[in-house]
């Protein structure tokens, strides 16, 4: 209804209103004799024929072309006005990067100064075209009300590529991680994010660590109101990272832990200082604990039947498989010699399997062997 009333206005404006007050002032008064008569008259039903038909089809075409030429120049302002809102938008936006183009909120600002320029321009082009400015503004309030509805997505996607337009939760070259989509951000827009998807062991994918998968995946930016954003790379391009070695219980643990401690040392420790300072100065700055080791560490767990010997070290985002690889290398080459033989002994699977004699007490794996015998075997 509003787009049809607004298609009217811009065809044949005011035509509804002149044609009502010329019947007003030509209409005869009706005598009291005539009334019957035209109300008969009214009852009536009029049939057209073929010509008259085509005669009024001709005369509405002829009507909408006549309207047409008569906003012609209409359309010519709006036209210019729109070219002229062209060329202030591009020359603002030049005077804008050179002034705040170091900003990192400069190209959300640009943006919206350009919207709200061609904002301007359509609403003074529509205002010249239909003329009257009361109808106008019922007619976009009506279909403004109609999109606020339909379009909801859509509005909540500009909403959140404002929001991180302005707080900057991710810029285009960070790894994120929003939602299922975890990669390297490729181009930001109003409704839309586009990522290089990078694999994961916890997601299914063609690859299981983070390396590219070579797939663009787009999600809508309204995630960022309704889900987590993790940034990997944002203001500090390093990630904490963990290997675990496992070893039987019977290794000398406190040997193990010691060759576990120098292998990691040796590959990592020059390379995790740096990192560890500037980590260090971050959490200074936001008042948290500044204590951060600069060399890997080493901490124990038990398992069911083993123990863990797990490595924390400080790498890059993105080398966190090559780093994991190559340790893992030095560290088999390492246990594997010879002079820890019976002393780093790797883990393999067991069970226990203990044997109860009639009366509920642990009998010997082999009712026939000796007393000596263990109460209880592993396979």
């Amino acid at each position: 209804m509003a787009i049809t009333g607004f298609f009217l206005l811009l065809f044949s404006p005011g035509e509804a209103g002149l044609e009502q007050n010329d019947s007003v002032a030509q209409a005869p008064v009706p005598d009291s004799f005539g009334v019957a008569d035209s109300v008969a008259a009214t009852h009536s039903p009029t049939v057209l024929s073929g010509k008259e038909a085509t005669d009024e089809a001709l005369t509405a075409l002829g009507n909408l072309w006549s309207g047409f030429f008569y906003n012609l120049p209409k359309m010519m302002i709006a036209l210019g006005c729109l070219l002229l809102a062209w060329i202030v938008g591009w020359l603002i936006k030049k005077l804008l990067q050179k002034l705040i183009g170091r900003w990192s909120s400069s190209g959300a600002i640009i943006s919206l100064v350009s919207i709200a320029v061609w904002l301007l321009a359509i609403g003074v082009a529509l205002s010249v075209v239909a003329g009257d400015i009361r109808a106008l503004v019922g007619s976009l309030g009506l279909i403004g009300l109609a999109l606020s509805w339909s379009l909801q997505t859509p509005i909540e996607s500009f909403t959140g590529w404002l929001l991180n337009s302005f707080q900057g939760y991710y810029r285009v070259g960070d790894r994120i991680l929003v939602g299922d989509v975890f990669g390297d951000v490729y181009q930001i827009d109003f409704l839309t994010t586009t990522v290089w998807e990078i694999g994961s062991p916890y997601q299914p994918g063609y690859v299981n660590a983070e390396q590219p998968t070579g797939r663009m995946v787009t999600f809508p930016n309204n995630e960022i109101l309704t889900g987590t954003v993790i940034n990997l790379t944002g203001d500090f391009p390093y990630v904490w990272d963990e290997l675990p070695v496992s070893v039987a219980n019977e290794s000398d643990l406190v040997l193990s832990l010691q060759v576990v401690e120098k292998v990691a040392r040796e590959l990592l420790g020059t390379y995790m200082e740096k990192p560890a300072r500037q980590y260090g100065q971050l959490m200074q700055q936001a008042g948290l604990e500044d204590n951060i080791a600069d060399k890997p560490q080493v901490f124990l767990s038990t398992e069911d039947s083993w123990t863990n010997l797990n490595i924390r070290y400080l790498v890059g985002a993105r080398e966190r498989r090559k780093w994991k690889s190559e340790l893992t290398l030095r560290l088999a080459q390492e246990m594997a010699k010879p002079e820890y033989l019976n002393k780093i002994i790797p883990v393999y699977p067991r069970q226990q399997v203990q044997f109860i004699n009639p009366a509920g007490m642990p009998s010997v794996a082999n009712p026939l062997a000796n007393n000596n015998s263990q109460p209880a075997a592993s396979i």
